[in-house]
C-alpha cells in the first residue's frame, strides 16, 4: 500500500492561493486564509499557515473543495458558511442579503436615537439588525419580520447562535403589526430598480435572493409601502430607520416628508454615500 503524501498548512495555502489567482480574485492569499480560519472557526491569527505542520486529508479535501467553490464566483460568506456584523458573527448562505458593513450603519443611528421600548425589523433576513438591537440596546421586544421562510428559518438559526431575544414572524411588511405598537421600525428593504438588479454582477445575482434586492420599476415599491404602513404602527414621535439607495435618497426624504414624518434627514455610510433615512412619526393622524 503507498503511503498518503502528508500536505502542509504552508502547501495548502500555497496551492490555495494559486487557484483564487487563476480565478483572477484580488488579494488571493487573503481570501484563502480568510476560508482556512473560518472552516476552523478560529481566528486567523491564531493559526499561522507558514509552519511545516502537516493537515489531516479529510481537511485537506474539505478546504480545497470551499476554495474551488470562491474561484468559481461563490460568495465568500457562502463558502465559509459565516458572515460577520458589528459584535457577531452569523451563518450566511443563498437564504438571505449577505450582512454588509454598510447596513451596520442604521443599527448605529437607530441605537443613538432610541435603546428601549418596542421595535420591528422588517425584511430581517440572517436577523443581523434584529439580533444587533437586541443584544445592544434595552429594548423590551424586538421582532424581525420576513416574507420568506427560508430567510426566517436562517434567522433562528443565528438567534440560536446568539442566544439573542428576537420574535421571528412570517409577513409581509408591517402587516402583522398592531397599530400603535412601535417605538421604532428599521428596515433594508430591497431598494434596486428592476433594470439594475438585472444588471447586477452575477457574483450577487447568482447567489442573493432577488426578494431581498429588487424594488420593482422604480426601486421604491417597497419603501413607499413602508412609509405608508410605518405610520400605523409607530406611535407619535417614534423613529423609523431605513437603508436607502444613494441615487434616490432625496427622494425618499421627500415622500417621508409628504407622508407626515417630521425629523426627516438623509445620512451618509461609511463610504461617505447617502445611504440611510431617519424620521420621526408626527403626532397628526
Amino acid at each position: 500500500m503507498v503511503p498518503e503524501l502528508l500536505v502542509t498548512r504552508a502547501e495548502l495555502l500555497a496551492e490555495a492561493t494559486r487557484l483564487l489567482l487563476e480565478a483572477r480574485l484580488a488579494d488571493a492569499r487573503r481570501e484563502a486564509a480568510r476560508i482556512w480560519s473560518w472552516l476552523e472557526r478560529r481566528p486567523a491569527s491564531a493559526m499561522p499557515l507558514d509552519d511545516g505542520v502537516a493537515v489531516a486529508p479529510e481537511r485537506v479535501a474539505s478546504f480545497i473543495s470551499a476554495v474551488r467553490r470562491r474561484a468559481a464566483g461563490e460568495p465568500l460568506p457562502h463558502v465559509t458558511g459565516w458572515a460577520g456584523f458589528r459584535h457577531l458573527t452569523l451563518r450566511s448562505d443563498a437564504r438571505a442579503l449577505i450582512p454588509r458593513p454598510e447596513t451596520e450603519g442604521l443599527v448605529e443611528l437607530l441605537l443613538a436615537r432610541v435603546r428601549t421600548g418596542r421595535v420591528a425589523d422588517i425584511g430581517t433576513g440572517t436577523g443581523c439588525i434584529a439580533l444587533s438591537l437586541a443584544l445592544e440596546g434595552g429594548f423590551e421586544q424586538i421582532t424581525g419580520i420576513d416574507l420568506s421562510p427560508e430567510a426566517l428559518a436562517l434567522a433562528r438559526e443565528n438567534r440560536r447562535e446568539t442566544g439573542a431575544r428576537v420574535a421571528l414572524v412570517r409577513g409581509d411588511l408591517c402587516e402583522s403589526l398592531q397599530a400603535g405598537s412601535l417605538d421604532a421600525l428599521v428596515s433594508n428593504p430591497p431598494y434596486l430598480t428592476t433594470a439594475e438588479y438585472r444588471a447586477l454582477d452575477s457574483s450577487v445575482r447568482g447567489w442573493e435572493p432577488e426578494l431581498a434586492l429588487s424594488g420593482g420599476p422604480d426601486g421604491l415599491e417597497a419603501i413607499g409601502r413602508l412609509l405608508v404602513d410605518a405610520r400605523r404602527v409607530l406611535r407619535p414621535g417614534a423613529w423609523l430607520a431605513l437603508e436607502v439607495d444613494e441615487s434616490r435618497a432625496g427622494e425618499c426624504a421627500a415622500r417621508a416628508g409628504i407622508s407626515g414624518y417630521t425629523e426627516v434627514a438623509i445620512h451618509t455610510d461609511l463610504f461617505g454615500r447617502e445611504r440611510y433615512l431617519l424620521a420621526r412619526r408626527s403626532d397628526a393622524e
